[in-house]
């Protein structure tokens, strides 16, 4: 599973080369999709207008919703100190889950924000999509 936490969606709403590359060819392979979290893509309307509108006209885009089990997750993690509501949202979607198999890679603009153990690339690393 490939999440975008708030900096990767803002950098795709804004037309970065790269995500943009990887959403189109998401778009034509059968149940490949970017997850973004509800709380990241709350974050980025809140700082540019209309940006959720663009990341959510890529067909290969999906929002990881805020249910009830998420709600307390990330709030224990706010509390304990992880970050803020968006990064603790896109941690929690990167925790194991029943629902997918495989490992999540949370791609960011900011690897640091992310405890070790928690599978980060940088949007701008040279061999984001495999490239060097």
């Amino acid at each position: 599973m490939i999440i975008l936490d708030t900096g990767a969606t803002l950098a795709l709403s804004q037309g970065h080369k790269t995500l943009n590359l990887l959403a189109g060819n998401m778009a034509h392979t059968p149940g490949d999709l970017l997850r973004i979290p509800a709380l990241c893509l709350m974050q980025v309307e809140s700082e540019d207008a209309d940006a959720a509108q663009r990341v959510l006209a890529f067909s290969s885009v999906v929002v990881d919703p805020l249910n009830t089990t998420a709600s307390v997750t990330v709030g224990t993690m706010i509390r304990d100190g992880y970050g803020g509501s968006d990064t603790c949202h896109a941690l929690y979607c990167a925790l194991p889950r029943a629902e997918f198999t495989g490992m999540s890679i949370l791609l960011t603009d900011r690897e640091e924000r992310y405890p070790p153990g928690v599978v980060t690339v940088d949007i701008d690393s040279p061999g984001m999509l495999g490239f060097h």
